[in-house]
């Protein structure tokens, strides 16, 4: 078995036919035959079936399409990786995003990434931080965005430093512009599960400040939070980036958190085994930059790391 008889085998069955593979492969039509027909021979089975309409695949042919699609994008991922340098970083690279940061960093992340590192294919994973901070510890991701304390950060690059905020119905109380951390207890809130970072630094400094919240809903999706709160059926606290779309539209208010503010920081980890690779050192010195122009242009309310 032949890694260019895979690439045939797969691309007559995505084209259809052997006459429009080989006009889309630039093959013979023959020759395309003859190396489908040597894979059937190799395997002792029928892969496809030919008719006047164009090819239908057997059951073993079906198995091997999904074992060569496996294989040919591991030898593209292979290439890329074993021709990427710094000057001409390529490869595929993912990243494991937190829902709040998501929602403001996502998008121009992925434009930033197509404009600058065109060979870099890069793969945007979202979820709430608990099973993000799992996965980027199982390996799954070659960079994460995380959230820390000041105190936790490491080693890991400072992105931003963000205040966490009560987000609030419309036209409900408190109508001042902060709210002390002591009448938090006041509201009913919906908030993310315990192994959330947001939810472990409020309860940090209220446990420290000898506080008490009123905790209603514990879910582990930030828009089901975002919607009870605009429904009027809970408070939350959040980082002004999770609902940055729902305040500019009027559908919730965010009220900033004082004496004290509770304050994390938005850092960049790398996984030590990726830490050498051209395209994931490009991913990572470009995603500060785009931080630093959503922090300047007011997408992001939070501070850039010199500033705070």
């Amino acid at each position: 078995m032949e890694i260019r008889q895979l690439r045939y085998f797969v691309g007559v069955v995505e084209a259809g036919s052997f006459t429009k593979a080989a006009s889309v492969l630039h093959v013979a039509q023959s020759a395309l035959s003859l190396h489908v027909r040597q894979l059937e021979e190799s395997f002792g089975t029928q892969l496809l079936v030919r008719d006047r309409t164009g090819v239908t695949l057997t059951e073993p042919g079906a198995k091997l399409l999904k074992r060569a699609r496996s294989i040919l994008k591991e030898i593209q991922l292979t290439e890329a990786e074993l021709t990427s340098t710094a000057a001409s970083p390529s490869g595929e690279v993912t990243i494991g995003v937190p829902s709040g940061a998501a929602r403001v960093l996502s998008g121009p992340l992925l434009e930033a990434a197509a404009a600058e590192l065109p060979r870099v294919s890069l793969k945007m994973i979202e979820g709430m931080t608990g099973p993000l901070e799992e996965w980027m510890a199982g390996g799954r991701f070659n960079l994460a965005v995380l959230y820390r304390t000041a105190e936790n950060v490491g080693r890991m690059t400072v992105l931003a430093h963000e205040e966490l905020c009560l987000v609030v119905p419309p036209h409900q109380p408190p109508f001042e512009d902060s709210v002390p951390l002591a009448n938090l207890h006041t509201f009913p809130l919906a908030v993310p599960m315990r192994s959330n970072n947001v939810r472990r630094s409020v309860g940090d400094v209220v446990a420290q400040h000898g506080c008490m919240l009123d905790v209603r809903f514990e879910l582990d999706s930030l828009s089901t939070i975002i919607n009870m709160v605009a429904e009027g059926r809970a408070y939350s606290i959040l980082a002004p980036s999770a609902v940055y779309k729902e305040a500019s539209q009027g559908q919730v208010r965010t009220v900033k958190i004082v004496d004290p503010v509770i304050t994390r920081s938005v850092v960049l980890a790398v996984s030590p085994s990726d830490d050498s690779s051209p395209a994931v050192s490009a991913v990572r010195k470009l995603i500060p930059i785009v931080v630093r122009k959503l922090i300047e242009t007011g997408r992001w309310s939070a501070t850039a790391p010199e500033l705070a």
